[in-house]
Formats: structure tokens, sequence, C-alpha cells
């Protein structure tokens, strides 16, 4: 069963302002869908339309086959956790939880489910305290128990984790993931809606993630397609860290052979894949793509490789990374740490290019090449 489709969906705002651009998207039931991009790009304000907090100026918005367009946020089987919590001050942990079913079921239901959501959230022994005397982590973890209770359809997660530090976030971002899974495991609804601007938490949460731009769909894919695969120049910058290496180079063509200018004394030289790319291109610069993993360190001079000088070393601990010069651009190598060598700014090394693992987008659409064959 479908959990949710959206069908051409809009946002106009009285002022004339067009936040959603005819959004197209199926979201399966117990799928964990992310959406990312950056400020400004209307993730929120999509998940506030399926959530019934935004209206929807053009389109549908389908919940279980079921267009929820002019229904209210109460009927539609969803719960929502905001970034700032939205927990009642002066009621403990128990009552926050079990406020949404007050009158709505026996309190021996109500008793049953908000232990169950606190056991599962690792939260019994908070049960009697009130939010002012919790962490934000644990506040966070109560809003997600408060949505638990209720048992919905579908859970929709507005960057939730964002006011909390970088470790307990990853901490948090593992507890939900595994709240999913439990989810699925019981047969219980776990479709889950999750936006944030952070693409290494939607790499490491989502299913499937849903990249936005400026109120657009720029890809819809499992994170691995995302980044092995950017369907355009945008997600390829987006997605990774550090991003993709991207550089518009001129192109040479020599009969059937098609070579990239890389400086004045580097080339690439397209293998059959990417020069079959280029054969419609009619533009004299593209932009090639590569990720900083498939830059290689060699010896020496070799076909498709290019001397580089080393200007800034960011070092990680089990990696470095490096940031080289090659006739102007700059380029990022990861390389693993190694006690025999310590790069140094100002150092002369040799980049292999591995095309196979290379991209070329288009210089005016930002459209990768491989798109169009």
């Amino acid at each position: 069963m479908t959990g949710i489709q959206l069908h051409s969906v809009e946002k106009v705002y009285p002022n004339g302002f067009k936040a959603l651009h005819g959004i197209d998207l199926e979201i399966h039931e117990g799928e964990f869908m992310v959406f990312v991009g950056p400020s400004g790009c209307a993730k929120s304000t999509l998940l506030r339309m399926i959530a019934g907090l935004e209206s929807v100026s053009e389109g549908q918005i389908m919940i279980h086959n079921q267009c929820v367009n002019n229904t209210m946020p109460k009927d539609r089987g969803i719960a929502m956790v905001f970034q700032n919590y939205a927990l009642y001050p002066h009621m403990t942990v128990y009552k926050n939880m079990a406020f949404s079913l007050m009158g709505k079921a026996s309190k021996q239901e109500i008793d049953r489910r908000v232990h169950e959501a606190a056991e599962k959230l690792e939260i019994t022994n908070l049960l009697q305290r009130k939010p002012g005397q919790l962490s934000g982590g644990q506040c966070q973890r109560v809003a997600v128990g408060r949505a638990i209770v209720r048992k919905p359809k579908v859970f929709l997660f507005d960057e939730p984790l964002s006011n909390l530090d970088a470790k307990l976030r990853v901490t948090m971002r593992v507890q939900l993931i595994d709240l999913h899974n439990q989810l699925k495991r019981e047969g219980v609804g776990a479709t889950m809606i999750y936006v944030t601007h952070d693409q290494v938490e939607a790499m490491t949460m989502g299913d499937r993630i849903c990249v936005l731009n400026r109120g657009e769909i720029m890809q819809v894919d499992k994170p691995v397609n995302l980044y092995h695969q950017p369907a355009n120049k945008f997600v390829a910058e987006f997605i990774g860290s550090p991003s993709m290496n991207l550089h518009d180079l001129p192109v040479m063509r020599n009969h059937s052979v098609v070579s990239l200018r890389l400086s004045e004394d580097a080339t690439l030289n397209l293998n059959a894949e990417l020069s079959q790319q280029m054969l419609s291109y009619r533009h004299d610069v593209v932009c090639l793509g590569i990720r900083p993993e498939y830059l290689h360190i060699v010896a020496g001079p070799e076909e498709n490789a290019a001397q580089a000088t080393i200007k800034t070393v960011e070092r990680m601990g089990n990696e470095d990374l490096l940031h080289c010069d090659i006739g102007g651009s700059r380029f990022i190598t990861r390389v693993a740490t190694r006690h025999e060598w310590e790069p140094l700014p100002g150092e002369k090394i040799w980049l292999s290019f591995d095309l196979h693992r290379s991209h070329l987008f288009d210089k005016e659409t930002g459209l990768n090449l491989k798109q169009r064959h």
C-alpha cells in the first residue's frame, strides 16, 4: 500500500511568492524518507502541507489513497515532532505523553501506551519529571514518545535534532533509526518523513532521500545512488562531505578522441563512456565532477595525472583532506593517514584522475550528461 502521494503540489503565498513548484513524489508505506536541502528550499513548508498546517495551492496530497487537502491535521493520522519539542512545562513527562489520548482511551490503555513508548525510548525513569528537569536530548525523546503513543500512520520530523550538540545528534540519529526498524518489525505504522538541512544526517538515516532546491525536486533516490550517480550538479555538490570536486574545463576534440584541458601542462583523455556522453554536446566547456576519494596520489607522470601543489591540509585523524592547486583550480583529495608521510602545504604531488568514477555536467543546465544516454 502506498503511504503518501503528492501530485503536482504547489504552494503560492498571498504576496505571489511561489514556494513549491509542482511536486510529484511517492512515499512508500513503512519508508524512512528524508527531505534535505539548503535553507529556504521549502522542505519544511512541504512537510507542514502534509501535516495540514499549511494549505495546498494546487495539486493533491494523498495519505493511504485518501485526499487530505481539506482534512484537519488531527484527522490525518499523522504525528509531528518539532525542532523546539513543544512540551507543556507544567506537566510531567507522563502527562505530556498521555495528553493527546485524554478522553479518547481508557486510563489503562493510556498507561499501557505511555509505558510501552517510554520503554522503547529508554525514558521510563523520567516519567515523573517535568521538562525543566530534562536535558535537550531527553526532551526530544519525550517529544518522540508523545508521537508514538498516538499510533499514527505517519511520523513527521521537522529538524528535530538541530538544537542538540554534535555528539548528542549522533546518538539520537541512531535511536530514531532503531525506533523505525523496531516499529517495522512490530508491523505498526512506521512511515517517517524527516526534514533536515544536514546532508550527513540525511545520508545516514534515509531509506531514500528527496533533495530539494528552490521549491523543486532535484533528485529522489537511495543515499548510495545520490552519492555515486547524482542527476545534476546541485546534487553532486550538496551531497557528500567534502563535496564533489566540480570544475569547468575546456573541451578538445580530435576526431573520436575527446580530452579536457586541466592545465597548460595536463589534459584528461576521456574514456569510451564519457566520450560517448560528449557526442551530442556542442559547448566548448564542460563541468567535470570527481569525488575526493577518486583522486589518487601516484609516483609520477602518467596518463590522466597532473602535478598538484598542496595548499592546505585538514587532518581528520584517520585521514587527511589535501586541498591542492592544479592550474589555478582547487581540488580536494582524501588520503589515509600514514606514519611514514606527513603531507605539508607547498609540497608537490602527482594526482591521477579515475575517470571511470567521474561525471560530466552540462555547463548551462547543470544536468549530468549521463542522463541523456
